[in-house]
């Protein structure tokens, strides 16, 4: 009884000294062994813990060094953790208190796969797509209010995670999440860019566990999962800029200065330094204080943060927001060291250019890039976003101004020699930075046929914004709010709900079953996600024709551009048909002989899997 007694009171006594350190932070919060790098970066931080003389014994692992920064709440310290080091709790002591540190085992099973052409994304804003769980809508004085396009609504992990099989039913294999950390951030924080803590998700969203459930709930259902990362700037509410390690974390914080948003000064030839200098170090906007990437202790939080996730949540990809404004040299290193630890794991950026040069000069071995590998392997393809967004409205006239329409959209196609793969890029019709693809409420669903079939079938990866299956609307110039509408059906008392087709109109149900069955077919249909794509100048008569093949199997698109039915003389395309006789349109089934001219109708298109 009595050596039990003694045991008790020494447990108390160690619980008791771990605490007494004001130790309000450590991050990363824990680690893992058989990490492919073996060192690690840990910050703690809390109340004058600078001055602390730090020790530690724990088999495998040693104390590099420690650094104290200016402030005197931070440590940064740096470990070698060996193969051989076991799982289990590091005890750090901090002069004569300690504090447990936990080192995890590694789970081998699900995430990390990435994403290529054979995928589909789904680009979700939380906020906006489906509330599951009202009792986590307000937090920290901010409440719901969906009246008010720029402020919180209320959709979190849960909603999501209530409509997976709407998801799964409608063909997508992969959700991109616009931003889920942390936004303590009173006015316009619905969309997640202003990040307030790099640990931690937003809780209106859920927690990091439920963040993480469901993410094993969406591979589950085959899908994967993308976050969206954002590394040049953070919210201005973030918690290091009340005590930052070191004044120069925070670019232009004495002397305040926005980004000129040049991204056009990294390849211009002409550019001074002082431009790119004012690109990268600039603040986005006032309230977002851009990040000195440049510093060592800085780049390392940022790349282990990015593992942390990808280790934790067994995330599929990356998608890296505002990529040329960040440091290139620390963005490289980033890239580089997420893909050696995560072989086949994806990283996109965002490098927002109108012409196909901006976004090529980004690409992993851009023969147009002079400077270092980026290796960043996938880009935004915002030049073709452009074009599309205008394409199929064109009635290509026979001779006058034909060269607009499908015309613009093979002119893309056709700078691909620019991109070093150009079957490795992101294509979309819209997202939640631009005009929706449907800007009115009259929509021609022959347009979106045309577009969405273009965009399931031609080179690169194709990503659809949510709501585009059902035809949702919105302009730029009505405010981002606008662009980013609640999905019909997402809250519990919507009169409306879209995710059944019985909630839908005649109209969206046409446009819904048609991208189902598109989808459906691209993802059993190689030719499409890893086929050579082969197309042919479009002609007087407004009529643009493209093949993918592979393995001997060839789909066939025909796009129509005309406002009346064009009939096609088939003999110009013999390089890709001339070992087939029909072709069966996906969608309708139709046969269609290709030994014959073939009728199209009026902005019509017939995507054909051919046969002999």
């Amino acid at each position: 009884m009595k050596r039990t007694s003694l045991a008790t009171l020494f447990i108390l006594f160690y619980a008791c000294s771990a605490l007494t350190k004001d130790i309000k932070r450590v991050e990363p919060p824990f680690w893992w062994i058989g990490m492919e790098n073996s060192k690690l970066q840990i910050m703690v931080y809390g109340e004058d813990i600078g001055s602390s003389k730090v020790t530690l014994d724990y088999a495998g692992v040693k104390i590099l060094k420690i650094n104290r920064a200016e402030s005197p709440n931070y440590l940064f310290i740096y470990l070698e953790i060996s193969p051989e080091t076991k799982a289990g709790y590091l005890n750090f002591q901090f002069d004569s208190d300690i504090y447990k540190y936990e080192l995890k085992s590694r789970t081998e099973s699900g995430g990390t796969a990435g994403f290529d052409d054979s995928d589909v994304l789904y680009l979700i804003m939380p906020d906006r797509f489906a509330n599951g769980d009202p009792e986590n809508d307000s937090w920290n004085g901010v409440s719901v209010d969906r009246n008010n396009p720029h402020g919180r609504h209320g959709g979190d992990f849960k909603g999501v995670k209530n409509h997976l099989d709407y998801l799964k039913d409608l063909g997508i294999t992969t959700i991109w999440f616009n931003p889920v950390l942390e936004n303590n951030t009173e006015d316009g924080s619905y969309h997640g860019y202003f990040t307030t803590d790099f640990y931690k998700t937003d809780p209106r969203f859920g927690s990091n566990d439920e963040y993480k459930n469901l993410i094993e709930a969406c591979h589950k259902q085959d899908i994967k999962v993308i976050m969206d990362a954002i590394f040049n700037h953070v919210g201005n509410n973030h918690w290091w800029m009340k005590d930052l390690p070191f004044q120069d974390w925070v670019h232009n914080l004495k002397q305040f200065g926005l980004s000129n948003h040049s991204k056009l000064s990294w390849m211009d030839i002409h550019a001074p330094q002082s431009e790119k200098d004012v690109l990268v170090n600039g603040w986005f906007a006032t309230v977002t204080p851009d990040l000195n990437q440049e510093d060592d202790h800085l780049a390392t939080y940022l790349i282990q943060n990015t593992v942390w996730w990808i280790e934790y949540a067994r995330l599929d990809g990356i998608r890296l927001d505002t990529y040329p404004y960040n440091d290139y040299d620390m963005m490289a290193k980033w890239c580089k060291q997420i893909y050696r630890e995560y072989p086949d794991f994806s990283i996109v950026g965002e490098a927002f250019y109108t012409k196909t040069a901006g976004s090529a000069w980004w690409q992993s071995h851009s023969v147009l890039n002079k400077k270092a590998d980026s290796n960043l392997k996938t880009v935004m393809d915002f030049e073709l976003f452009f074009t599309m967004e205008h394409a199929f409205d064109v009635n290509t006239s026979i001779r006058e101004g034909y060269e607009k329409g499908l015309f613009k959209l093979y002119e893309v196609i056709a700078q691909d020699f620019m991109y070093p793969d150009p079957y490795n890029i992101l294509i979309f019709l819209d997202n939640h930075d631009v005009s929706r693809f449907n800007k009115t409420d009259d929509v021609s669903l022959n347009k979106f046929k045309q577009a969405t079939a273009f965009l399931l079938t031609t080179r690169g990866i194709p990503q659809i914004y949510y709501g585009t299956e059902i035809l949702m609307t919105g302009l730029k110039a009505d405010g981002d709010g606008g662009l980013r509408a609640d999905f019909p059906g997402g809250w519990p008392n919507d009169s409306i709900n879209a995710f059944k087709a019985s909630g839908r109109t005649e109209q969206q149900n046409e446009a819904w079953d048609y991208l189902q069955k598109l989808l459906h077919w691209r993802k059993n249909t190689p030719a499409l996600s890893a086929g050579k794509l082969v197309h042919y100048k479009p002609d007087d008569k407004g009529v643009y024709v493209y093949a993918r093949i592979k393995d001997g199997k060839t789909i066939l698109v025909m796009l129509n551009g005309m406002d009346n039915v064009q009939t096609v003389q088939m003999q110009r395309f013999f390089e890709v048909i001339e070992n087939y006789s029909y072709g069966i349109d996906v969608v309708t089934e139709k046969i269609i002989n290709i030994k014959e001219p073939v009728e199209i109708p009026a902005k019509g298109v017939y995507v054909l899997g051919l046969i002999n």
